[in-house]
Parts: C-alpha cells; sequence; structure tokens
C-alpha cells in the first residue's frame, strides 16, 4: 500500500513540473456546459520518460513496460484532483476519468524498436515500441465506442444507478470486448445492461504500414529473396487523418494480440506520431567552388557523366540533365505538388533509355515502376479487421509518393488508363469512389488523395506510320505539332511539364557509339570506352540528389524578371502566330530554375539558372504547339561536346548568345520588358 501511494504521490509531482494539472483543469472547462453528459470523459497526457524516470524510476518503469498499470495510477491521482480542486461535478467515479498516456519518443533502445522487417513477436505484457514504416493502405474513419455505463438488472442493487460499471477501450481490445450484453454486476453478480444514452463514441482509422526497404522490389531491379509482411495499425480520435497513404512515418505504438475465434491477429495501437540535411560527396562540393564564376558548368559536368554505365558520356545529355532536375525537385509537401517535374521523352530507341531511366530510378529516394497491368492509383477490398468498411489500397502513383514514378511506353496502356493518368496530371489528385452497399455503408463516399510524385514516360517515335527515322525538330508543316505527327494525344502531353526529343537525331554516329558502349560493357564492366576528366559513382550521386533535393531556395529578382518576360511573350508570339493559348500550368519555368539551381547546390536562382529552363521549356513547348519566333536548336541546352574544358568554354559562349537571343524575344513580344530587363 505505502508502495501504490508513493507512485501516487510521484505522479502528481511530474503532473506539476510538466504543465499536466494546468492542461487538465483547461480540459474540464468545457465539460461544465449543462448540454454535455457522457458517462467517460477522456484526458489526454503528454508522457516524457525521460523526465518520468529523473521524478521516478520505478513509475517510469511502469510506464514503459505495462502502460495499462500506470494509465490506472494516472487515472487515481486525476479523479482525486479533479474532485479535489471542484474542476467538474460531472464526474461521479474514478471509472468515468479515461486517461490516455501519449509517449512524446521512447528511449532508443533496441528494445523499444520494433523492426518491421524481421519476424514479431508479441509477448509479455503489452508494451510501447517505435517502428518506422511506409503507408501502403488505410480505410475511412468509422466509429467505435470509447466508453459506456451498464447498470444492473437488480434494482435493489446499488449498482442499478450511478456510474459504478463502466467499461472503457484498452488497446487491442475488439468492439465486443468494450460493448455486449453479456457483463455481470460486481456486486450482486446479476446481469448488466447498457444504457445507450450514455455510449461515448470515438473515431478510428486502420492503416497498413510496411518496411520501406519493401518497396525497393518496385523499383524494377533484380531483388533479394527477403519476405516483407504489412503490420495493421490503429488510428483512434485525434490521429485520425493524421497520416496520408504512400509516405513514411515513425509511429509509437502498443502490440496487441486480439482473439477473434477460431483464429488471432496481431496489430498495433498507434499512440502518437514522433516528429537534418544529407551530406554531400565531397567532391561535388569542390566542383561547384571552382566554377563560381561559370554557373552552367556543374550541372552540365553531372549531365555529361550521368550514367556512364549504360550510355557513353556525351550522349542523350540534355534527357540526362532534365532526369537529374526532376529527382531533385520531386517534393513530398502537399502544397509543392504541382513544382514536381513529370517528363515525357519521344525516342525511337526506347530500351537504351527506359534500362537509363530505371537507373535514375534508383537515386530516387521513393522509386516505383509501374506495370501496365497492376494499379496506377488505388484499389479496393474488403477489411479484415472487424472494421466493416472498405480498405483503400495505394496504387504505384500514391507508392511513389515524394519519389518517381516510371510509367514506361505509354503505347502499352489502353485508353481509359491514359485518361486517368490525364487527370490525375492536371489535378495532381486521385479520388476514390466507395460504393456504400457493397461495403456496409448507407450512403457512397468519394474521397481524394494528393498525388506528390514525378512522372516518367517514354512515346516510341518509331511507331508512326511511313516515316522514317531521320525527321528532327522543325523537319515538318508547321501546321501540326511533333507531337500530333507521332499520333501522341496533344491533352495528354500537355499535362505533362516537360516534353523531350530524344535519340532521333543522333545518326548513325550515335548507334555506333551506343553499340560500341554496350558490347564494352558487355565484355568489360564497368571500363568507360569514352575516358572522361570526370568520373563519379553511384553513390556520388545519391548523395548529390539527397543533398540537393534539401535545399531551399529563393528566386533572384533577375530570374523572375526573365521567367516572367518569357512566359508573356511566347504566349503573345504564339497567339498571334498560331492562335495557341499556352497555360502557365504547362510551363514549368520556375520548378526548371530552381531544380537548376538545386543542382548547383546553391541557394538563389540566378538569371543563368532562369535561361536554362527557359530553353528547356521552348523546346518542349515547340514541340507541343510549334515553332515561334524564337529559333533555338533542339538541343539548345548542350550545344557542343563536353569531353574537355575547351568544350565547357564553347558552351557557355553558346548560352551567351542564346541568352541575348532570348532577350531580344522578350523585348519584341512584350512590350514594357526593358523597364526592368537590362539587355548585358
Amino acid at each position: 500500500m505505502a508502495g501504490i501511494l508513493s507512485l501516487k504521490e510521484s505522479v502528481l509531482i511530474y503532473l506539476d513540473r510538466s504543465g499536466g494539472l494546468q492542461k487538465l483543469a483547461d480540459d474540464c472547462k468545457p465539460l461544465n456546459d449543462p448540454q454535455q453528459t457522457e458517462a467517460v470523459y477522456r484526458f489526454r497526457v503528454v508522457v516524457n520518460p525521460s523526465d518520468l524516470i529523473e521524478v521516478d524510476p520505478e513509475l517510469g518503469d511502469y510506464v514503459l513496460h505495462d502502460p495499462l498499470r500506470a494509465a490506472a495510477l494516472f487515472q487515481s491521482v486525476c479523479f482525486l484532483a479533479i474532485k479535489t480542486l471542484s474542476l467538474t461535478d460531472k464526474i461521479h467515479t474514478a471509472s468515468q476519468v479515461n486517461i490516455s498516456l501519449n509517449f512524446t519518443h521512447l528511449p532508443p533502445f533496441p528494445e523499444y524498436t520494433l523492426d518491421l522487417s524481421s519476424f514479431h513477436q508479441v509477448y509479455g505484457p503489452l508494451r510501447p515500441v517505435s517502428m518506422e514504416g511506409a503507408v501502403i493502405a488505410l480505410t475511412r474513419v468509422t466509429k467505435y465506442t470509447q466508453g459506456a455505463r451498464f447498470l444492473c438488472t437488480d434494482d435493489d442493487c446499488p449498482g442499478s444507478t450511478g456510474f459504478h460499471h463502466i467499461r472503457v477501450h484498452a488497446p487491442g481490445a475488439t468492439e465486443s470486448a468494450t460493448v455486449r450484453n453479456d457483463f455481470s454486476c460486481r456486486i450482486c453478480r446479476s446481469q448488466l445492461k447498457e444504457d445507450v444514452k450514455f455510449r461515448v463514441l470515438g473515431d478510428k482509422q486502420l492503416v497498413e504500414l510496411i518496411h520501406v526497404e519493401a518497396l525497393n522490389a518496385l523499383r524494377g531491379h533484380q531483388q533479394s529473396s527477403s519476405r516483407y509482411q504489412s503490420v495493421t495499425l490503429f488510428l483512434r480520435d485525434e490521429l485520425c487523418h493524421s497520416m496520408t497513404i504512400g509516405r513514411l512515418y515513425r509511429v509509437v505504438g502498443i502490440p496487441a494480440l486480439v482473439h477473434q475465434w477460431p483464429s488471432i491477429t496481431w496489430s498495433v495501437e498507434a499512440n502518437t506520431l514522433p516528429t537534418g540535411c544529407p551530406k554531400a560527396s565531397p567532391r561535388f562540393l569542390q566542383l561547384p567552388h571552382c566554377m563560381t564564376s561559370a554557373p552552367w558548368r556543374f550541372p552540365a559536368i553531372l549531365a555529361h557523366c550521368f550514367g556512364s554505365d549504360l550510355t557513353p558520356p556525351g550522349l542523350h545529355n540534355t534527357l540526362k540533365l532534365c532526369l537529374l532536375l526532376s529527382l531533385v525537385q520531386t517534393r513530398m509537401d502537399e502544397n509543392d505538388a504541382f513544382h514536381n517535374l513529370d517528363l515525357l521523352v519521344v525516342t525511337a530507341d526506347t530500351l537504351v533509355l527506359d534500362r537509363l531511366m530505371t537507373y535514375s530510378l534508383s537515386l530516387a529516394c521513393r522509386g516505383v515502376r509501374h506495370q501496365p497491368s497492376g494499379e496506377m492509383f488505388s484499389w479496393l477490398s474488403r477489411d479484415e479487421h472487424g472494421a466493416g468498411t472498405a480498405n483503400i489500397h495505394a496504387g504505384s502513383a500514391l507508392l511513389a509518393s515524394g519519389g518517381i514514378c516510371l510509367l514506361g511506353d505509354l503505347a502499352c496502356y489502353k485508353k481509359d488508363k491514359l485518361d486517368c493518368l490525364q487527370c490525375v496530371l492536371e489535378s495532381r489528385s486521385v479520388s476514390v469512389f466507395i460504393p456504400g452497399k457493397k461495403y456496409g455503408e448507407e450512403a457512397d463516399q468519394q474521397l481524394s488523395f494528393p498525388v506528390q510524385c514525378s512522372f516518367w514516360a517514354l512515346a516510341d517515335s518509331s511507331q508512326r506510320s511511313g516515316k522514317t527515322d531521320s525527321t528532327t525538330l522543325g523537319a515538318f508543316d508547321c501546321s501540326t505539332t511533333f507531337l500530333q505527327y507521332f499520333f501522341i494525344k496533344a491533352q495528354l502531353a500537355e499535362s505533362f511539364g516537360l516534353v523531350i526529343q530524344c535519340g532521333d537525331r543522333v545518326g548513325e554516329e550515335g548507334v555506333l557509339a551506343q553499340t560500341l558502349h554496350t558490347l564494352q560493357q558487355a565484355v568489360q564492366p564497368g571500363r568507360l570506352t569514352h575516358p572522361s576528366y570526370w568520373d563519379f559513382s553511384n553513390e556520388d550521386f545519391q548523395e548529390l540528389v539527397a543533398r540537393s533535393r534539401g535545399l531551399k531556395v529563393e528566386l533572384s529578382p533577375e530570374a523572375v524578371k526573365l521567367i516572367h518576360g518569357y512566359y508573356m511573350a511566347s504566349r503573345r508570339a504564339r497567339t498571334q502566330s498560331q492562335e495557341v493559348k499556352i497555360s502557365l500550368a504547362s510551363i514549368k519555368l520556375m520548378s526548371l530554375a530552381e531544380a537548376h539551381c538545386k543542382l548547383c547546390l546553391r541557394t538563389k536562382v540566378l538569371e543563368e539558372d532562369a535561361v536554362i529552363a527557359v530553353l528547356l521549356c521552348e523546346n518542349s513547348v515547340t514541340l507541343k504547339h510549334g515553332g515561334s519566333a524564337l529559333i533555338i536548336p533542339p538541343d539548345a541546352v548542350f550545344p557542343c561536346d563536353l569531353g574537355n574544358v575547351e568544350g565547357l568554354q564553347r558552351r557557355d559562349a553558346v548560352l551567351d548568345e542564346l541568352h541575348q537571343d532570348i532577350l531580344r524575344f522578350v523585348y519584341t513580344f512584350a512590350p514594357g520588358a526593358d523597364e526592368y530587363i537590362t539587355e548585358e
């Protein structure tokens, strides 16, 4: 008895020091509303295990290893505090106080960590553990019984009135463990009946978590024989809607075994969702420092060396640069979903470029290669844990949240799939229709989920009818755009942020270089057919992409003026000559400029970054809508070979000339631009 009193005293000391008593008083104020009468009142107590152990190690041990017993101690102390301080007159017994202990964190030891990639074992008393995983499925929010009042059927028994028999939900308990009709009175052993008008309902949501390494199997590479099992997580009350499908979370929860005859299910009751920038390779950090006077050179070197195991250096540099820009610009923030860079690559050599894009997928923090036969966005199944609702499973795009979804050749997809893809690219969200009758609800429901990944796709230009492979940008009638020439749906192409023509103009020399490179890699893997001054490993590029994605950049006034001037000039020029209205969403100028700045490991977007963005966008818009008065070569960003320093200098000179062409174009078609843009 003395030990229990000592523990309760420690609970009171901790609540006083941590501000828990003041929070308890604040939570009791709304209860004084005469219209609010319930059997059970729930109070959340934030527990910091480190601070609690300093107050009383024995109490800290209870909280970490037997949270149900610890909650009973907090319940007794909080009830005494409520009655002593006269916080509310609606609580008559301690059983009406439902205490939820929410952990700020857990000790960083293996005993308190649940690895979702290992075999799960649950034994001994229920205790909290920390885990990390990606959400692959979730359900709608439904109701559960948070607490209920029962009365004795014997009118002479004291339990026939008052609040002597209160049942509340315990971690891992099913609905039948809280509410059913075979409970007996503790006083006279008569049957109990529920006072339904005092039932307290709460919200619950089921989530499936899986180890993030399991998603690596979706990149398309050969994987190990490891088997991963998902874990069902119960979110209740304030934790509902706190998880988004496809994202990665760290969770503190309490594992529980639930007996549902004849089987036993294993799940986790979520308790809380607890809340540095990666380092880049020293070699990458040295290069931008040495090239501060030439802002265009560092990304050029990266594109030149990128994917050297798959293509010879210097081939498909524009595509390689765009892949890197898309990798560093893809974000997880829902508000920035429209800044992601979606790429559509038009090529006659889909095999090599598909391999290059698959390699690039391995550099993304989350990469998923979608199979045409699979579900791209979501699919439904019936929940198996007694929630009585639909389980919404993540498709490839939602599993790729914060990363890249590689679609491959669009010719492999049916029209309805492409139409759905177009809608998602335009709205950046996917809608899921849940028929009510099929899943136990009276009314149908439609939910919407944000799509927070970038899409990469290929279009095979060799499939055009009766044409040769020598057609280049601009070598066709201006009344027909390049994409219409290859029978690509204009609306779908417009939904992609960037369209890149690749491979059709390299000719026999490029095909020969690619053939020699492929044979060389097959015979002597890792040996470069064309030695370069710069050589970086896959790990170097992974560190660079991770570092660049974490940078926060801001636009300089010069970059904003150039981007705004080009956008206005491009719309006016094409409206006058082609009657084409270009939407702001179809031009990723800001996003491209920011990505180029990040790739340079800078935090301020310069006018040189805006020039690269304009050149890439102009080529893309020309493919979509035809040429304009701004005439630039198809490979404007890489106009010459970059095998040495002299090649970089020639490229800088050509880009300077193109910069002046852009300014003249802006002055001509955007009157008034000369007031805020000064020609150099």
